[in-house]
This record gives structure tokens, C-alpha cells and sequence, in this order.
């Protein structure tokens, strides 16, 4: 019968670690897409503005 709680409470315990991974995993994710949007908004109006020239360069050439 005791063989039976130590199983029990290893599977807990297994799965306590597995949720606290998840739970990482998911806050380092969250944090992830905040920095990718913060860059984001960085680079548009520089990406914005090299579009604009390379516009004008192919006008001027073609």
C-alpha cells in the first residue's frame, strides 16, 4: 500500500515540475512578443522611409 502514495505523490510531483516549466515557458514567451513589438515600432519608420527611397531610385532609373 505504501508503494501506492510513494507513486501517487511522484506523479504529483512530476507534474508540479511540468506546470512550473509551462508557466516559465509561457512568462518568457509574453515577454518575447512585448520585446518583437517594441522593436517593431523601432524599425517601421526607418523601414518606411528606405522603401520610400528605394522607390525614388527605381523611378529615377526606369
Amino acid at each position: 500500500m505504501t508503494w501506492i502514495f510513494v507513486a501517487i505523490g511522484l506523479g504529483v510531483a512530476g507534474i508540479a515540475v511540468l506546470v512550473a516549466a509551462g508557466v516559465r515557458v509561457l512568462s518568457a514567451a509574453r515577454g518575447l512578443s512585448r520585446e518583437l513589438a517594441q522593436a517593431e515600432a523601432r524599425i517601421s519608420p526607418a523601414e518606411e522611409r528606405l522603401r520610400g527611397q528605394i522607390g525614388m531610385n527605381k523611378a529615377v532609373e526606369g
